[in-house]
């Protein structure tokens, strides 16, 4: 019998200074078996950074075929596509040739570095490519905040991103590998 996923509630308030974007968004995430806390609460940093009224968790793990986050125009077409982990060229490539702007949010401690010295190489030649590696303390961190039920916001001033909850205040650091020429 397989295991089903586990339903995750989150408002998710979002000032980003930088955009001008200032929106709550009550979002309904269907956390795979499979899937830890950590790739769940990622899914909400990266969500919150490129939010916008068209943006959506896809389902995630459960479809090979659609990132963990995106955004599509009112005729269908992808204008974002948000992958998490340490996906292969070959994730990379379709998600480069589907949408007008890629995001992969890598994370997994050392382990991202091995990744991306195997792979950065074949990635330059995709200019609306961005990737961002997440340490793994930062997402320890998030996951301290993970509930059935969660009321987050996120503030997003200066390049800097804050997360916080009635408990925990939380700097989501990045470091950028690549960055698109867009």
């Amino acid at each position: 019998m397989a295991l089903k996923s586990t339903v995750f509630k989150a408002e998710l308030n979002i000032t980003d200074m930088d955009r001008g974007y200032y929106q709550s968004h009550h979002l309904t995430i269907a956390r795979h078996p499979s899937e830890t806390d950590e790739r769940m609460m990622l899914r909400l940093v990266a969500f919150a950074r490129h939010a916008s009224e068209s943006l959506e968790l896809t389902r995630g793990l459960s479809a090979d075929d659609e990132p963990d986050v995106w955004q599509k125009d009112l005729t269908g077409a992808i204008e974002l596509w948000l992958e998490l982990g340490l996906p292969d060229e070959k994730r990379i490539k379709k998600g480069c040739g589907r949408a007008d702007e890629v995001w992969v949010y890598a994370y997994g401690g050392r382990v991202v570095d091995i990744w991306w010295d195997g792979i950065k190489n074949q990635l330059t030649r995709f200019e609306h490519l961005n990737v961002v590696s997440i340490p793994a303390d930062t997402l320890s961190e998030l996951t301290k905040m993970t509930e059935r039920t969660m009321q987050i916001q996120c503030t997003i001033q200066d390049g800097q991103m804050w997360m916080s909850d009635a408990n925990h205040n939380i700097l989501v650091e990045m470091t950028t590998l690549q960055s698109s020429n867009v």
